[in-house]
Parts: structure tokens; sequence; C-alpha cells
């Protein structure tokens, strides 16, 4: 199992350098000059030239590559002459709502999107399983915003039974927090619950008609006892590589709703960095998200391993 473990972090090592030159060139090689942005129309020549010196915007590209890679290597992500703060240090103060979000979303989906796929598979063609994929196809299909905008008019608008936007920190109650998270994790995470649930009916229905599943049949095994102890664990490989993808999408896909709802988390923030071209807390944000989705999918890559020994022994 360690050998297991030390292949799969030194793949992830060619792929970080990959994509941190990838997010880079992507800030670095749009067009426009990202000094003259930050400081607005009415700066000086002067003003602006200071500002490219200060950010080393006049070195040759590659030797600004190397400079940002050096103090990513140390945790420097740079300073934001914007907001007057080390992106470090801005990241970590947008970092908990997102995560509380996408957290929260992610509870969401599986409550509802396992014992739903679990069900469809179990009473396949019938009303039940045509009831569950209809819901399904229908949560695929509404964008996260227009479901949040929905949920808000008819929950916070309407009933007055949830906050219509805002944020609220841990430190002023559990209660409080998530009254305030409810409608826009419910928003994020419909999506994911959908492509969740037709994975796992998907995956069940699989399992269901392997041979052992007849022959525990027929030596009497109970339903339930053949679905959630035999089925569930051998179709849960591909159910968790959906989870972890859903995982590093919801964090990535979090700014939308978290505009909708003004939260001030990391999708707001990337969107604000966009705006006044802050290129420096941009790359910080993209190189966040992505070591993130990394590190997720590293973990269900684990969790592969211990599910199924036959992953961790091949060659």
């Amino acid at each position: 199992m360690l050998s297991y473990v030390i292949r799969r972090c030194l793949a992830l090592l060619p792929v970080l350098l990959v994509v941190s030159i990838v997010v880079f060139s992507i800030v670095h090689l749009t067009p426009g000059d990202a000094a003259q942005v930050m400081l607005g129309p009415n700066a000086t020549e002067d003003q602006v030239e200071r500002l490219r010196e200060e950010m080393g915007l006049n070195e040759p590209i590659f030797i600004q590559y190397f400079a940002w890679l050096g103090g990513v290597l140390t945790g420097d992500l740079g300073y934001s002459h914007f907001m007057h703060a080390n992106v470090t240090e801005v990241l970590f103060e947008h970092l908990g709502p997102t995560l509380s979000l996408a957290l929260l979303a992610e509870l969401v989906a599986l409550v509802i999107a396992i014992p739903a796929g679990i069900t469809a598979a179990r009473y396949r063609g019938t009303a039940v399983d045509q009831g569950f994929m209809i819901a399904a196809l229908l949560g695929i299909s509404v964008p996260s915003f227009l479901l949040g905008l929905f949920l808000m008019l008819i929950f916070a608008g309407g009933l007055g039974l949830f906050p219509v936007a805002g944020y609220r920190e841990l430190s002023d109650g559990l209660g409080q927090h998530l009254k305030y998270l409810v409608l826009p994790a419910i928003a994020l995470g419909a999506m994911q619950a959908a492509l969740t649930a037709r994975m796992a009916r998907s995956s069940m229905l699989e399992v269901l008609k392997a041979g052992y599943m007849k022959t525990a049949l027929a030596k009497g095994v109970s339903p339930a006892l053949r679905t959630y102890k035999h089925a569930l664990k051998n179709a849960s490989l591909p159910i968790l590589t959906v989870i972890g993808q859903s995982i590093g999408t919801l964090v990535a896909g979090a700014a939308v709703v978290e505009t909708v709802f003004n939260i001030p988390g990391i999708g707001q923030l990337i969107v604000n960095s966009v705006e006044r071209r802050d290129f420096v807390v941009i790359q910080g944000v993209v190189l966040l998200i992505t070591v993130s989705y990394m590190l997720v999918n590293l973990l269900v890559d684990l969790l592969y391993g211990v599910l199924d020994p036959r992953v961790r022994l091949a060659k």
C-alpha cells in the first residue's frame, strides 16, 4: 500500500509543474497592461511605470515565472497592490465560506443521490425509477444560479424561512451559519446530486446482474442485505469517482452561486479580481482550486486501493 501511495504522489509532480505554467501563461499573456488597468485611466505614466517596476512586470516573462514559482514553493503567492495584502492571507480570509458552502452542498448531494440511485436501481423500469430519473434530468438541466434565484424567491422572499442573501461566520453560531448556507448549498448541490444519482443507478444495475448476486438471492439473503452490504460496496468505485470530481467542481463552480447569494468566498474573490485585473490574486486562486482538485482526486485514488486491493496491486 505504501508503494502505491508513493507512486500516486510522485505522479502529481509533473502535473503540478504543467498547471503552474498554464496558470501563469494565461494570466500574463492576456492583452492589455495589468498595471494600467489596476491604477485606472487617471494614473500618470510615472505611476504606471513605478507599479510595473514594483511588480516585476518589466522583466522577461520566464524570469517573472521562475520568480513567482520560487515564491509559491516557499508559500508566498505574491502581494496584491489593489487589496494591500499578501495573496496567501487574502485566500485564507475567503476560503472559509467557500469550504463551508462546498461541503454542505456535497452533503446535500450525497443525502439525495445515493438513496435515490439505489432505489431507482432496485425498482428498475417502474414508475419509481422513471420518477427519479426525470428528477435527475431536471437537476442536470437547471443551472445553479437559476435554481438559486427560484429558491431565493420562494423560500426567502415568499415564505421568509431563510435570509435572502449574506453570510454569517461559524463563530456566530452553527444555526445562523447553516441558515445562510442552506439555499445556496441546495442550488449548488442539485446538479451534482443528479449526476451522482445517475451514476449510482448505473453502477448498481451492473452489480445487481452479477452472478454472485444471483447466488446470494438463491441462498435466501434478504434484499436489503444484498443491496447495502454486497452490491453497494462493489458498486462504490464509479460512485466514488463522481463524488471526487464533484467536490472539485463545487469549489470551482461556487463563483456564480456566491455572487447570487453575496457570499464572500473564493468565487466572489476571483470574479472581483478579474474585473480589476488583479492578476496576482487570480493566479493564487486558480492555483489553489487546481491543487485542491488534484488532492481530492489523489484521495479518491487512495480510497480505490482501500476498497479494492486489485487496484494497488496492479502494475
